[in-house]
């Protein structure tokens, strides 16, 4: 399984602002405490507001947080939003062209092996991945002052 880079920087958002709480915080801030570009950042958090995942407040004292809970949002249902393409092989493509697919087993095996990854990830939320123990070290990690 391959999770884009879009996806990987999507998470890290919602983690931030899991541990920021109900605080805004700015894209900025997001960019600077992980160093990853803050123009690449925007369009994710377009996207994740679009979503309905962020609340978003424009202006001099604007900024983003969460605009649900942490245990509401699933990360299997989150990637399966994110990732535009979850076709691993060609065959799993309406365009398909491949000429063994009527007796190739890949597009099974691969749809049960993507059928368990999402089981996986549909068994965590992102409260799970911002828990008490880890909310502590991840706040110093991303120099994050959690009131």
């Amino acid at each position: 399984m391959h999770i884009t880079r879009y996806t990987d920087y999507s998470l890290r958002v919602l983690i931030y602002l899991a541990i920021h709480q109900d605080q805004l915080a700015t894209i900025s801030e997001i960019a600077n405490s992980y160093g990853i570009s803050k123009n690449h950042l925007m369009k994710i958090v377009q996207q994740l507001n679009q979503q309905g995942y962020l609340l978003a407040t424009r202006g001099k004292n604007g900024g983003i947080k969460l605009n649900r809970p942490a245990e509401e949002i699933n990360i299997g249902q989150l990637v399966r939003k994110i990732e535009d393409k979850n076709k691993l092989v060609e065959c799993f493509d309406a365009d398909n062209q491949c000429v063994i697919t009527p007796s190739c087993q890949l597009k099974n095996i691969f749809a049960e092996a993507q059928g368990n990854f999402f089981a996986t990830l549909d068994a965590y939320t992102l409260s799970d991945l911002v828990g008490p123990k880890q909310q502590r070290n991840l706040a110093k990690l991303l120099a994050i002052k959690v009131i």
